[in-house]
């Protein structure tokens, strides 16, 4: 973590006051001003208006904070228990709930569009925003700009503050109104904008797809996205497991794949004990780290949530939520 002590420095580009720390949080390799500038000829170069380019960079700062954010994930400071915890209490099962019971009609109508059970569509929209409630108050084009010049993750930082650039530009969003997480996901669905110029939908047909404030766009991009990323209508995510004493544990593993007879076999069972279901289902088992054994029988679908985001603790926490919302 960087010393408080640590000295800031101030460079002025055109008039306008850019800041950015000399803390050890930052990796960048040349001074911001030149970096900013060969950003704005490549964004030129990609066809972006001057004009969005101007209004969009005339007052952009470095976050030190979305820098230290970026290097402290839940997956390495929380366990799994800890995660669940946090991210499941009774309120947002309850929450989610009434979600699916007040939108039901818009839900059911996407799901069968779009081939994805309501019940997922409400437990991602829980899961990233509350429901919409915490959609994040970073601009999206400072927070880019910031992971995009530290170095760490520069190239996928870099495509997509350029395509943020392009979502302005389009007039899908106002500047003032691109706000999003410290990672630069944006809107109720959390989309970062490379995937909101490939999923989100125009559902309600205004010419704008607005995942920010309009449910039904937010739902329809979501499912699009997990119906074009291989969704299954008819199966489910996977299931708590127990696994038997002595069992092989290289067997728990993503790269593992067979199906429901083949586990029952090895001696998996529901966790009373019971029989696994005799649809034979091709799963693999997870074990998520910290915990303490919790085993997972895990299908295609959890492949497909983990294609929204690869934590398998965001993954987990999807597939429960959705299995407690349930019918509403």
């Amino acid at each position: 973590m960087a010393k408080k002590s640590a000295r800031n420095i101030i460079f002025s580009l055109a008039g306008m006051f850019v800041i950015a720390f000399s803390t050890p949080s930052f990796a960048a390799k040349e001074p911001f001003d030149q970096w900013l500038s060969k950003l704005k000829t490549e964004a030129q170069e990609n066809g972006i208006s001057q004009p969005t380019i101007d209004s969009a960079f005339a007052n952009v700062k470095l976050i030190e904070r979305v820098v230290k954010l970026d290097r402290k994930q839940p997956e390495v400071v929380q366990t799994f228990q800890e995660y669940m915890a946090q991210r499941l209490p009774k309120s947002l099962v309850d929450s989610g709930k009434a979600m699916l019971n007040q939108n039901r009609a818009i839900l059911e109508e996407v799901g069968l569009k779009y081939g994805v059970q309501p019940r997922f569509i409400v437990a991602l929209w829980g899961v990233e925003t509350r429901y919409g409630n915490y959609t994040g108050g970073f601009s999206v084009i400072d927070a880019l700009t910031t992971l995009a010049y530290d170095n760490r993750r520069a190239a996928y930082f870099r495509k997509e503050l350029l395509i943020a650039l392009q979502i302005l530009d389009e007039n899908h969003i106002a500047l003032a109104d691109m706000k999003g997480s410290w990672a630069g996901a944006m809107g109720q669905s959390q989309f970062m904008p490379s995937s909101f110029i490939n999923f989100a939908v125009d559902y309600d047909e205004d010419g704008r797809r607005d995942i920010w404030t309009t449910k039904a766009d937010v739902f329809a991009s979501a499912a699009n996205y997990l119906s074009k990323s291989g969704w299954k209508y008819d199966q489910t995510w996977g299931r708590e497991v127990r696994l038997p004493k002595n069992f092989d544990t290289s067997l728990v593993d993503l790269k593992v794949a067979k199906p429901m007879r083949e586990w029952e076999a090895l001696g998996v069972t529901k966790t009373d004990g019971s029989p696994l279901p005799s649809r034979q289902l091709v799963g693999s088992l997870v074990q998520p780290k910290g915990g303490n054994g919790q085993t997972f029988l895990v299908y295609e679908n959890y492949r497909t949530i983990l294609k929204w985001n690869r934590s398998t603790y965001f993954a987990m926490s999807v597939g429960l939520l959705a299995d407690l919302i349930g019918d509403g």
